[in-house]
């Protein structure tokens, strides 16, 4: 399809005798006008169509590309035949109205839970305080605990500069290792308090001495029940752990998600904050160093946190389950 030129009269400025002021004026008003007149230049079906080529992966249309531009789209739309001439802009100005962004993407992990629904509705219940239909009471409590891995300490080869007018930071590329700590750690969702503990590495033993850590001081130790909402890792997997960590604590819940499903435990967000405040860049001599950092930030954290703005909640996980249960688009099939 063609691009054709609407109807337009030029509004132009005339001098006292009647005659144009000049050309350049004349050509401003002539193109204002176009400019104008451009979003109307192509039918509804035409930019539907371009919408829909963008809600489909290249793969379909035999396209080698792994995701889309706005410049490919139209290159495509082009090229198919579907109009004559089509720029990125105007495409990327259609996929706006609707924020279409086919050139980003976003990894996700399939549930494969057969009881996913069902372990993630008792989580997100219990961040509403809410458990078997029933409103927690005030001696009761959710915690999120979980192990942060492998956290270096590099001992850079030159000092780091700190930033300068017209200068960031300034961080020596190599560096020399100094060893690893396992941050274990849990977060009292409701009250924004933190507990955690540096370990040489992760396991049974070292999850065990964080909730001795926190069971063993008020107002958990004498609280009429607290939940403790863990993943699947080893240190504290399967109905022995529930066994085991029950047996020493009548009080203590343990609450497992569903298998690969850790977005679900606000302990992660609180990782990811500690990660780009603390650990981020990576620059210290000693282990001890950074176990330091490490406690010095859970401390200083502790003084300015809230509790997270957690808005996921059942009604949205029954949207994202009937979401996940209607059948791919024949896009999606081809490049699985």
């Amino acid at each position: 399809m063609m691009k054709s030129l609407p109807n337009w009269i030029l509004a132009e400025k005339l001098s006292a005798c009647g005659a144009n002021v000049s050309l350049s004026n004349a050509w401003k008003a002539w193109k204002n006008a176009l400019d104008r007149a451009a979003p109307g230049l192509f039918p509804p079906d035409v930019i539907v169509q371009v919408k829909a080529i963008a809600c489909e992966l290249p793969a379909l249309h035999e396209v080698p590309l792994s995701r889309w531009s706005a410049a490919e789209i139209a290159r495509y739309a082009c090229q198919s035949g579907l109009v004559a001439t089509l720029s990125g802009s105007t495409v990327w100005r259609w996929l706006h109205e609707d924020a279409i962004k086919p050139w980003q993407h976003r990894s996700w992990i399939f549930p494969r839970d057969p009881q996913f629904s069902e372990k993630a509705g008792r989580i997100l219940d219990l961040y509403q305080r809410v458990w078997n239909g029933k409103e927690l009471r005030k001696d009761e409590f959710v915690l999120c605990a979980d192990d942060k891995t492998s956290i270096q300490a590099r001992a850079r080869r030159h000092p780091t500069c700190p930033a300068q007018p017209g200068s960031p930071i300034k961080v020596e590329h190599e560096y020399k290792r100094c060893g690893a700590w396992a941050y274990v750690a849990a977060l009292d969702v409701h009250q924004a308090k933190l507990f955690g503990r540096c370990e040489r590495k992760t396991g049974i033993a070292p999850f065990g001495r964080l909730v001795d850590q926190v069971m063993a001081q008020p107002p958990y130790k004498e609280a009429r029940r607290v939940f403790w909402i863990v993943d699947n890792g080893s240190a504290h997997r399967g109905v022995k752990s529930v066994e085991r960590l029950q047996d020493k604590f009548s009080n203590l819940a343990l609450i497992h998600g569903p298998v690969h499903a850790s977005w679900l435990n606000q302990i992660e967000i609180y990782f990811s904050v500690l990660q780009r405040k603390a650990l981020t860049p990576n620059d210290f001599s000693s282990l001890q160093a950074l176990e330091e950092r490490i406690i010095g930030f859970q401390k200083y954290y502790e003084q300015i946190a809230k509790p997270f703005e957690w808005k996921f909640t059942r009604k949205d996980l029954n949207l994202l389950i009937s979401k996940i249960k209607t059948p791919w688009p024949d896009s999606a099939r081809l490049a699985a």
